[in-house]
């Protein structure tokens, strides 16, 4: 018998990722593990600290779970539905985050990995700042 999976990125599941999931699917923005587990926690579900973060980790090891590091360097977690590589846009006033995409990085740090001789290179990119809203 096949492990269980969900979606079409087939992410494997299991009971607690299943409700780890479903937390994240409520579509609200980026939140940290801990504020997950709050929430877990205040709906009745018996699951520590540690298994959330464990799942998570899953998750975006799979592509479903999109991840994000604030200013303070703690990392926050989304459910996404972008399966191409992307960057952030966040507001500092109100955490609303816009998906973008950046061929200028893209080809930067494929030059500059290429001349500094490195392979399977990947990154990251939050651009950080206040949206119209906030701002006005």
């Amino acid at each position: 018998m096949s492990e269980p999976t969900t979606g079409p990125d087939r992410v494997r599941t299991s009971p607690k990722r299943t409700v780890v999931l479903d937390i994240l699917a409520a579509g609200e923005p980026f939140r940290s593990a801990q504020d997950i587990h709050h929430q877990l926690r205040a709906a009745g579900q018996k699951v520590g600290l540690s298994t959330v973060y464990r799942n998570l980790q899953a998750l975006a090891a799979d592509g479903a779970v999109d991840t994000l590091r604030n200013e303070d360097g703690e990392v926050l977690y989304r459910r996404c539905d972008e399966a191409a590589h992307h960057h952030h846009l966040v507001c500092r006033g109100c955490g609303r985050v816009e998906e973008i995409e950046g061929p200028a990085v893209e080809h930067w740090a494929e030059k500059a990995a290429a001349q500094h001789g490195y392979a399977e290179v990947s990154h990251v990119v939050e651009i950080f700042g206040v949206c119209p809203r906030c701002a006005g």
